[in-house]
């Protein structure tokens, strides 16, 4: 797999893409993504991990939303992973994150994940190279015992933006009413290890591809949700599933 370079990336829709057929089609998707939930609930033989990585700003919360929001809320779950506690700590690193894994029948969302241990850790200092390396190790070991012992398909999204985009997004939250409950005074700091940040996504990107990434264009939320409603769509068809008939005894 060539690597993965996201200053080679757009972070925008090809300019032939039409803005309106593209919302139209995804809520067409949408229905269909609908149908499939609860014929993968029903089947209870497969599940779905999604994974949605992206720097602060990148649209996380938005595509969770606007991506599964209708989908019915016994079939799904979404987890956030933030800074470990002392309990999470003493434990090895995919120990909190394991307790989430999506069960048969399930879709589960990790907005902010496992990644987390060899991204913002990396980028701080706080754990060194060989960790990070034997981190990752464990990573492509766990998401292929997901696969492999329980059916899971897994879809990693790597919402892309450019620094622009992510700094007028960041303005916002302190203006907009509605948005500023996000804004954290941190922001902006983290924002300004952006290279540092590109460079360590890139190692993960190159060492933990196993399960493959897919990088989204995100400063149009419109495309965002477009590009990943289809990605979905395409995983749940491919599991060619089946109702189950009427149950015996």
């Amino acid at each position: 797999m060539k690597d993965i370079k996201l200053s080679e990336i757009s972070t925008r829709a090809d300019k032939d893409i039409d803005k309106e057929k593209a919302k139209e089609k995804t809520q067409q998707m949408k229905i269909e993504i609908d149908g499939l939930q609860n014929l993968l609930y029903a089947e209870n033989k497969h599940s779905l991990l999604v994974v949605i990585q992206g720097m602060d700003a990148s649209g996380k919360d938005g595509a969770v939303r606007n991506v599964f929001g209708a989908l019915n809320s016994q079939g799904i779950s979404v987890k956030g992973f933030k800074a470990p506690t002392p309990e999470e700590l003493a434990h090895d690193f995919l120990w909190r994150i394991h307790q989430h894994a999506p069960a048969k029948g399930m879709i589960q969302i990790f907005s902010r994940s496992h990644y987390e241990d060899i991204l913002i850790t990396r980028v701080h200092n706080w754990i060194d190279d060989k960790t990070a390396k034997n981190r990752m190790k464990a990573i492509n070991d766990w998401e292929e015992l997901l696969k492999k012992h329980n059916n899971t398909s897994i879809l990693k999204f790597y919402l892309h933006v450019s620094p622009e985009e992510q700094h007028e997004r960041l303005e916002e939250r302190m203006k907009d009413p509605t948005k500023m409950w996000k804004y954290n005074q941190n922001d902006f700091a983290e924002a300004r290890l952006w290279d540092q940040y590109m460079k360590m996504y890139e190692d993960c990107f190159a060492n933990c591809n196993v399960i493959p990434w897919t990088i989204v264009p995100s400063d149009q939320n419109w495309y965002k949700e477009h590009f990943m409603v289809s990605k979905v769509l395409d995983t749940l068809k491919d599991l060619n599933m089946e109702y189950p008939g009427l149950k015996k005894g």
